[in-house]
């Protein structure tokens, strides 16, 4: 993924945001991530407000897992697939307020 990156945009000065997933922080990440110019910025540990995706992970718990029962498994799928086609259409302005760009900014740590 990160030579993908740095091929797609040559030209640019890149900073890459990842959570602190141990996968995201191994020495092999880091040592691409340095030939490759790609700044590595982590978020904070424990801090899923600031991950995006958490915040529409918790949106679709919120409609279909919480005080529900489905029958089988396919009727749960179902309703997940069902709900995140909705994100594109009836229920996109409530995306929209979940997945803004309205962050407090934090001075990035000195390592």
């Amino acid at each position: 993924m990160l030579a993908r990156i740095a091929q797609t945009y040559p030209e640019e000065e890149i900073t890459l945001v990842m959570d602190n997933a141990r996968c995201q922080r191994n020495r092999k990440v880091k040592e691409l991530a340095g030939r490759l110019g790609i700044e590595l910025l982590y978020l904070p540990p424990y801090s899923p407000n600031l991950n995006l995706i958490e915040r529409v992970w918790r949106l679709v718990k919120s409609q279909c897992l919480r005080n529900r029962y489905d029958e089988t498994f396919s009727h749960f799928v179902g309703a997940i697939d069902d709900f995140i086609d909705s994100l594109s259409g009836p229920n996109r302005p409530h995306l929209k307020t979940l997945v803004t760009e309205n962050f407090h900014l934090l001075e990035i740590p000195k390592t």
